[in-house]
């Protein structure tokens, strides 16, 4: 289906620097205040004005001379005669009047013109959109899975994040990223951010059985884009596996993986928690074999210490026969040096 054919049913968003109220009420407290010192100066001044209908300048008669000074419409019924009168008019009123027109040309700019734009522009993004990051579920793991993307430095712009949480979104937004609202288990959600043109999806729905729908949704959309689920019970990672989860993670298991390495020595899983965060001073990358690489061993690789192959599915450890020769299309596990940060520990480590 070409980009002409796409019809989204619902709109990305990114994030306002102001809420919509907060500036709408910013924009017209300014104008109030700058109208109101007009009228307190042209009332202070009234002797200076003069009625061409009765010759009395009432309040009334200020507050309507001020609003039609102000918006330049000037009807010539009440006018400035003397010389400060005018000398006011010239040197205070007319700097404020220029600030009020650009104040309500801003705001009808603001929330006309830029935002019909902006919205237009979403949509082309949104139908352009290509090997982007789907999270879908941010939550505690999806937020988390977040920040670290954006530490290894993925572009914010790259990430697509869909829940149906205003407040979940509204931190999403603040991180740079792409939001949608809605319903992460629905066809018509994930044709939306084309996640048959996303090189990756990330699942957290809070709940193992929604989860795996929203993974049994994907895979029947987009069978070849890699999966990776939060499952919480041990007894569903195989039915997420079966749904066609590429990378199954059990927080609860790893949590025990690195307080049971903690017993067999204090920094074990201190190590652990390093290699699988982008802060510590070494972390874990996959990657393609390069074409230099090929027919050399695993353990000759420049630039880190090769750990495991993925050959055709299946993996073997760098003390496997397979790794003595490299092969084009192989994927390689590699400890590699971070950015010497403290790495970042479990909670409850």
């Amino acid at each position: 289906m070409g980009d002409s054919e796409i019809k989204p049913r619902a709109l990305l968003k990114r994030a306002a620097r102001l809420p919509v109220w907060a500036d709408v009420t910013l924009r017209l407290s300014v104008a109030f205040f700058l109208i109101a010192f007009v009228i307190l100066i042209h009332w202070l001044d009234r002797a200076g004005l003069k009625d061409n209908y009765d010759d009395h300048i009432s309040f009334l008669d200020v507050v309507y001379f001020t609003m039609i000074s102000v918006t330049t419409t000037g009807f010539g019924d009440i006018a400035p005669v003397s010389d400060r009168s005018r000398l006011i008019e010239s040197v205070l009123v007319t700097p404020v009047r220029v600030a009020v027109i650009f104040i309500f040309v801003g705001t009808a700019y603001s929330f006309v013109i830029k935002r019909t734009w902006e919205k237009w522009q979403m949509s082309r993004i949104q139908q352009r959109l290509k090997g982007h990051i789907v999270v879908l579920g941010f939550g505690t793991s999806g937020s988390e899975a977040v920040r670290e993307l954006v530490a290894r430095g993925t572009d914010p712009s790259c990430i697509v994040v869909v829940d149906q949480s205003e407040e979940s979104l509204a931190k999403a937004e603040t991180m740079g990223c792409n939001v949608l609202n809605a319903d992460a288990t629905r066809d018509e959600t994930l044709k939306d951010v084309h996640i048959d043109r996303a090189c990756s999806a990330i699942v957290s729905a809070g709940r193992d059985d929604t989860s795996i729908l929203i993974v049994l949704t994907i895979r029947h959309l987009a069978p070849d884009v890699p999966i990776s689920v939060v499952i919480r019970a041990g007894d569903n990672e195989l039915l997420a596996r079966q749904a066609g989860a590429s990378t199954v993670i059990n927080p609860v298991s790893f949590a025990g993986l690195l307080l049971a390495g903690s017993c067999s020595g204090p920094h074990i899983s201190s190590y652990l928690a390093d290699l699988a965060s982008s802060s510590g001073r070494v972390v874990l990358i996959e990657r393609a074999v390069r074409t230099e690489e090929i027919g050399i061993p695993l353990k000759d690789i420049k630039d880190g210490i090769g750990v495991r192959i993925y050959r055709g599915g299946k993996p073997y450890g760098f003390f496997d026969d397979e790794s003595a020769s490299l092969r084009a299309g192989d994927l390689i596990v590699v400890i590699t040096q971070g950015d010497g940060r403290p790495p970042v520990t479990m909670a409850g480590e």
